[in-house]
């Protein structure tokens, strides 16, 4: 299964009030390992970037004045995403952008139901506790240490980190998949179950606690529950 992990940076928070993209950055997942593939690209929003974006992001008008505007790198976002699943932190926001930017030049729009969203999946995960890419890297011991300034890239790769943890671990993937398995007569086989073993291990249980266990039972009496399943 391929999954896209993905952030935006943009001038503001409204599209319809002139905002727009100026980052976007993914991540490719692979069976929900990441496979080393990334998209990064910085956007010329043809505005000028408010001192309160500058701040967060740290992208000028200088620096973004010679990136390419979005009409220009459209296909090739499209093309690396293409429709695989998109993992993004507050999905509403970001497809919120996408769309408005896909809109404006006459590309077809994102479904919402192709976002996961990893805030969403926080919040029923640890209820009532902060859900911020901060506070959940701090719940799973991931370091984002280097995370001073906010960029697309580097918050969809530590966005992938966190998606990881969030569904079962880094590596939900660990048990051998179907293709793996082998039975017992070593052929391949989609039913595969453990069987028990040929010879029982010996019990480690030594008579002096096996003795202590009876009689610490028999002081607790007839009513204990011990000897009612015994």
């Amino acid at each position: 299964m391929r999954e896209i992990v993905l952030d935006t940076e943009t001038t503001g928070f409204e599209p319809l009030e002139g905002d727009r993209i100026v980052e976007i950055g993914a991540v490719e997942l692979m069976g929900h390992v990441p496979t080393g593939r990334t998209y990064h690209q910085y956007i010329n929003p043809k505005r000028s970037m408010p001192q309160e974006a500058f701040a967060v992001h740290g992208l000028g008008d200088e620096f973004l004045a010679d990136k390419p505007v979005f009409a220009d790198i459209a296909q090739a976002f499209v093309d690396f995403i293409g429709d695989a699943k998109l993992v993004i932190h507050n999905a509403a926001f970001d497809m919120k952008f996408l769309n408005a930017e896909l809109g404006w030049v006459n590309r077809p729009l994102l479904p919402m139901d192709q976002a996961v969203d990893t805030l969403m999946i926080a919040r029923r995960r640890f209820p009532g506790s902060p859900a911020s890419l901060d506070a959940l890297c701090r719940r799973f011991g991931i370091d984002n240490s280097s995370r001073t300034l906010h960029g697309a890239l580097l918050d969809s790769e530590i966005l992938a980190e966190v998606y990881l943890e969030l569904i079962g671990g880094r590596q939900p993937d660990f048990a051998l998949s179907a293709d793996t398995r082998t039975n017992t007569s070593g052929g391949s086989s989609d039913a595969w179950r453990p069987v028990p073993r040929p010879q029982a291990l010996p019990s480690r249980l030594k008579d002096e606690e096996a003795a202590a266990h009876a009689a610490f039972i028999e002081s607790l009496g007839d009513g204990a529950v011990w000897k009612k399943f015994s």
